[in-house]
């Protein structure tokens, strides 16, 4: 038995280069070394063991305590060969690294079994309700732990709109793709009494990567174990893009940090590091040829509109816009709801109606539009400003989204675009294609 226990932690131990294997060791010599209360025992015992007075004392302020309680389960859950799983209030180094090999190396099956035991330490199927709490903890956590280890690159919580509404979406969203073995989706009441076994969240985990990306950040940086070292920095590089473009102006965005996770997973890989601000209705006035001469030649953007409604949705632009009587860009657009609730509607190759916008001409629209056709956008602001429309009835052809505004006409309340990526070669300050538009204007009279 002993063989068996001791074969199958070196074969998680050796999932770990050198480097990493001495980082563990490490967290885990100062994990064993505090009393409870973040002060470092005098005269430790030969055989280490971690304490959940422990865990927090080593955690403090960077996770909420439900986490840390919850990361305490998962550890105490590792089976040991003759050592009933959870039977020891204490943890030993070798639960310390299954755990970790398991949620930041391991397989699908390895991390669920694990999960389990995170969303609830009872043995055996789990809730939906429980599956709810322990998604709605994991997004909140992500967003207190880069707050508190200040990686939220330029963003905070008070030039953004609360993440409490925007944690309850996102977890709604990613719930949406919990489903039985008969392949039903669970959602709304049927989730909360439905029973879930491992094989369920197995097929959770494996179609939402988003849930083992936000354990490795908050693990990473929760628990700091391989925080720093470079193989390890992917995935916060993706997760939040650096804000830019804000300083000074008293910007508060129309986005959570929740929404902006979400909506940047699903930019191409190369534009996911950064966001500029280009426009904000709040800041540079309501007017549609101050939005052209925000946007034009500015890269691929991200329109937020807020509709009087309090409605925000908005689109991806993956090209420059420019103005021109014909549809633009290609099938990497995307169109998205952040609230009344959180989704991403990509391309249906039905047409390429991608991108639209036109100014100054007297026989098409003029105006701002993504998806379906002159007169029935999925997304459309009129040259006249403040006004719009969605009309996608039952969904729009180019998107396959629904009527994304409370109202097919709506009012605008607040707009705000955003260049993704970095600035392309050749493009153009604002005031420069203003003062061209204005050139070309005088020239034509």
């Amino acid at each position: 038995m002993g063989n068996v226990e001791s074969s199958c932690y070196e074969n998680h131990l050796s999932r770990f280069l050198p480097e990493e294997k001495t980082d563990i060791d490490g967290v885990f010599d100062t994990l064993s070394g505090l009393d409870g209360s973040g002060e470092v025992k005098i005269g430790k015992a030969p055989g280490k063991a971690v304490t959940l007075a422990m865990l927090k004392a080593h955690v403090q302020e960077a996770l909420p305590e439900q986490m840390t309680f919850r990361l305490y389960n998962g550890m105490k859950s590792v089976d040991l060969a003759g050592k009933s799983p959870g039977s020891s209030e204490q943890i030993v180094k070798k639960q310390f690294v299954v755990f970790m090999s398991a949620l930041l190396k391991g397989n699908v099956e390895e991390k669920s079994s694990i999960i389990m035991r995170m969303i609830s330490s009872i043995e055996g199927s789990v809730k939906g309700k429980q599956i709810q709490e322990f998604t709605e903890d994991l997004i909140t956590s992500v967003v207190h732990v880069l707050r508190s280890r200040n990686l939220l690159k330029g963003w905070n919580l008070e030039m953004t709109q609360d993440p409490a509404s925007g944690v309850k979406a996102l977890a709604s969203q990613l719930l949406s793709e919990l489903k039985l073995e008969d392949g039903k989706k669970l959602a709304g009441p049927p989730l909360m009494d439905a029973m879930c076994d491992q094989s369920t969240i197995e097929n959770w985990v494996f179609q939402v990567p988003q849930i083992s990306t936000f354990l490795n950040v908050i693990i990473r940086q929760g628990l700091l174990v391989l925080h720093s070292l470079p193989d390890q920095a992917n995935d916060l590089v993706k997760l939040v893009p650096k804000c830019k473009g804000i300083k000074g102006r008293g910007f508060v965005s129309l986005l959570d940090i929740p929404s902006i996770i979400y909506i940047n997973s699903h930019l191409p890989s190369e534009l996911q590091h950064k966001w500029r601000l280009l426009f904000c209705s709040r800041v540079h006035g309501e007017s549609f040829s101050q939005l052209c001469g925000q946007i034009i030649n500015q890269g691929p953007c991200i329109l937020v509109l807020k509709d009087l409604d309090g409605y925000i949705f908005g689109g991806f632009a993956s090209d420059s816009w420019e103005v021109k009587p014909q549809f633009q860009g290609d099938n990497r657009c995307f169109l998205f709801s952040v609230s009344p609730s959180l989704m991403v509607y990509t391309y249906t190759g039905y047409n390429d109606h991608y991108m639209y916008l036109n100014h100054g001409q007297q026989t098409i629209p003029n105006g701002l539009g993504m998806g379906g056709q002159h007169d029935y956008f999925g997304l459309w602001i009129d040259s006249n400003y403040g006004k719009g429309h969605s009309r996608a009835k039952p969904t729009c052809t180019t998107y396959n989204s629904p009527q994304l505004s409370a109202n097919e006409n709506f009012t605008l309340d607040a707009m705000e675009v955003w260049a993704v990526g970095d600035l392309p070669e050749g493009a153009v300050h604002p005031l420069l294609w203003q003062l061209n538009t204005f050139r070309n204007v005088k020239h034509m009279k």
